[in-house]
């Protein structure tokens, strides 16, 4: 067990942050999931080139909801595109623009997150965006990526209250650097694990000898399950948990994850990569529910593997990982992943939406107390 200060620092914060808006991120609370170290940022922006734009979207008493996008890079995405892939945990989803991606191996537009009911009119925003750029006046097709969780609890997502312009605007929001985590974006509506969910990011960056490169993850959390903690039962503990006599308890809903890397892999092992990642759901309690969409999406930002739309020839060649160089990825994409998704849980707030419905936010210094219980907090 840790001392007396520490204790009364977990006292001290509950009496300072009263349950109040004032939230945290776990590492900073000394919750130090996984064995390897994360980016700067702790953010899938720590992927260099990778950027991440919101709008959130929150009017009147009953809209809830949002737009996230992510650009790979800061480039011309459609002429010079990513390698990429997808794995489907659950396919209990509506997501676009998939199919093409298993094809070709290739993303060519911004990759958008929003609600279920929104993903159209978001494919549609996308589109336009790619049809504006400069350069793209002939073409006549595009494969708009959008991924979706349900957020009907907290939003009147019948009313489809994100436009092409929400759209344009996270778009031109995009920036490298710190994300905004938590109720923002396509999270401001979302529940996950018993509690408010939404925005979680993270990363992990291997050591030297692996040549340093980066895994970043980005999730948009709205699944149910038991919630753990670094190996804590902190689901069983709050007694909000699915199955619990206690609590109503909702275990369908849906998972987003992006991740990205500056490892120079191509859509098989970047597939691969993407299997991993949905590892991350079971460490923190997700058990992809049938009423769950479970998604990865998986892309490599290293020029080496860039796909370009534009260049003549019939044959391109790239210089990619060997399998045997991949293990340390696959455990990064791990980690980063179920750190996202706590992440995503200690930055959310307690929100009230559609038909007075409340999802509280995680209690923080409930977890603290209870991951002190468990000798899991670090210094």
């Amino acid at each position: 067990m840790r001392s007396i200060p520490y204790i009364l620092f977990i006292l001290l914060f509950t009496f300072n942050s009263g349950f109040s808006q004032d939230r945290q991120r776990p590492r900073d609370l000394g919750i130090k999931p996984g064995i390897l170290t994360p980016g700067p940022l702790n953010a899938i922006t720590d992927v260099e080139g990778v950027q991440v734009g919101h709008k959130t979207i929150m009017e009147g008493d009953n809209i809830r909801t949002g737009v996230t996008m992510i650009l790979p890079h800061d480039g011309d995405l459609f002429k010079s595109r990513v390698p990429a892939a997808v794995y489907v945990g659950n396919g209990f989803g509506k997501a676009l623009g998939f199919t093409q991606i298993r094809e070709l191996g290739e993303i060519e537009t911004p990759i958008g997150l929003t609600n279920t009911l929104s993903i159209h009119t978001v494919a549609n925003g996308i589109t336009d965006y790619v049809l504006r750029q400069p350069g793209n006046k002939n073409v006549r097709s595009v494969n708009p990526v959008v991924g979706e969780t349900n957020d009907g609890w907290l939003n009147d997502i019948r009313g489809r209250h994100v436009t092409m312009e929400d759209v344009f605007e996270a778009i031109e929001n995009a920036r490298s650097g710190l994300v905004e985590e938590g109720s923002v974006g396509a999270g401001t509506g979302t529940s996950a694990l018993g509690f408010k969910g939404g925005i979680g990011t993270s990363s992990r960056q291997l050591p030297a000898k692996f040549a340093g490169y980066t895994v970043g993850v980005l999730v948009q959390s709205n699944f149910g399950g038991v919630l753990t903690i670094d190996g804590a039962p902190v689901g069983e503990e709050l007694e909000n948990h699915y199955l619990s006599s206690e609590v109503p308890y909702d275990v369908d809903g849906s998972v987003m994850i992006i991740v990205a890397t500056d490892a120079p892999l191509l859509s098989r092992n970047l597939e691969r990569l993407a299997k991993r990642a949905f590892l991350g759901i079971s460490r923190v309690g997700g058990f992809a529910s049938n009423g769950s969409g479970d998604y990865v999406i998986a892309f490599s930002t290293h020029e080496n593997v860039r796909i370009e739309s534009t260049t003549y020839g019939s044959t391109q060649t790239y210089t990619e990982l060997k399998n045997s160089a991949t293990t340390p990825l696959f455990l990064a994409a791990v980690e980063a992943t179920e750190e996202a998704i706590l992440n995503s849980l200690f930055m959310a707030t307690t929100v009230t939406g559609d038909l007075g419905h409340t999802q509280q936010a995680l209690p923080i210094p409930e977890v603290l107390e209870i991951m002190e219980k468990y000798n899991l907090l670090e210094p």
